[in-house]
Formats: structure tokens, C-alpha cells, sequence
């Protein structure tokens, strides 16, 4: 699950002139130089081996933790901000070719085990879907009270046919009937 991520954790460890040379092929590192090469293969198979030693720390990057947990950018954001995912931290690089460096969330891969293992990514999803319903059904209500304000502001002939009161019938008791709100 982890092997894009640690691929570009190393590569960006090793020197300019050797990072396209690594490649990962089927969770496989592979490290290909050319015959001809004057790099040095030995201090690139140090710098491999020695990034590789306490890999199980290396903290997970956003798009792993997308991966593993199988959720959403959206979810992944939703969850930081309200605390449910537990940012180990930030990380900034500079991208190639881009004038602005980009900042991002790392995460502890212990927690991240965690919330998978005990698969919190569902319960969270069921109480996101709750409070989604109650959110609409509150919206529901506001809108509703609104609408019912608005009727009684225009008037109660106005609200009902469209029409003017002078083509509407005239009844007796009407008014006393319409005063007592038997009507509404």
C-alpha cells in the first residue's frame, strides 16, 4: 500500500542526477544505471538502504493515506479539520518547475493502521451521513418558517389566488372567520 510513498520519500533523498533513475515497478525499487555511468553506485545504495532501515516510521503523505483507508480527498480533509484523522505534522516542497512551494498534512502510520484496522473510516461515514440528514432536515425547517413569515407579510388574498381582493367575493363573517386564524 505504502510503495509510491516511500518511492518518493527516497528519491527525494537521493542526488539530482540519480533520481530518475529510480523506478518502482510492482512494489519493487529498482535502482538502473547505465553501463557508462560515472555516478557513484555505491553512495546511492547507501543512501537506498539507509532511508529503507526505519521505513516503518516514515510518515504517510495524504495520497497514501487516500489509498490505504480508501476515502476521499473531501472525507480526508473533513476528518482532519474536525480532529478524527491526527496530523502528524506538515511538510513542504518546492515542486519542479513551480514558483510556489505546497504544504501538506503527514500522518503517523500507526494511526493510520489503527483507524484502519479498527475500521473507523465506516463509522465515521454513517455519523457523517446522521448529521448530513439533520443538517437538511434543520434546513428544511428554516426554509419552511421563512416561507410561512413571508405569507403572512403579504397578506393572506395576495398569498392564495394571486388575485385582488376587489374580483374575490364578499361573504358574510368573513373577517371574524379570518381573524381568528381558522383559515390558515
Amino acid at each position: 500500500m505504502r510503495a509510491r510513498g516511500i518511492f518518493l520519500e527516497i528519491r527525494a533523498r537521493l542526488p539530482a542526477q540519480l533520481r530518475k533513475l529510480l523506478h518502482i515497478e510492482s512494489r519493487v525499487l529498482t535502482l538502473r544505471l547505465p553501463e557508462d555511468s560515472d555516478a557513484d553506485v555505491e553512495a546511492a545504495a547507501a543512501i537506498v538502504s539507509k532511508a529503507m532501515r526505519n521505513i516503518e516510521d516514515l510518515p504517510v503523505i495524504p495520497r497514501e493515506v487516500e489509498d490505504i483507508l480508501t476515502i476521499s480527498s473531501g472525507e480526508r480533509h473533513r476528518w482532519l479539520k474536525d480532529g478524527r484523522l491526527q496530523s502528524a505534522g506538515t511538510r513542504t516542497v518546492k515542486l519542479r518547475g513551480r514558483a510556489r512551494k505546497i504544504t501538506f498534512h503527514v500522518f503517523d502510520p500507526r494511526h493510520i493502521e489503527d483507524v484502519h484496522d479498527r475500521d473507523l473510516v465506516a463509522i465515521w461515514r454513517e455519523e457523517d451521513a446522521v448529521s448530513a440528514a439533520e443538517a437538511r432536515r434543520r434546513a428544511a425547517a428554516k426554509a419552511a418558517i421563512k416561507r410561512a413569515q413571508k405569507r403572512v407579510r403579504e397578506g393572506p388574498h395576495s398569498a392564495r389566488h394571486g388575485r385582488d381582493e376587489s374580483s374575490e367575493p364578499k361573504l358574510r363573517g368573513w373577517e371574524d372567520f379570518e381573524s381568528d386564524g381558522l383559515l390558515r
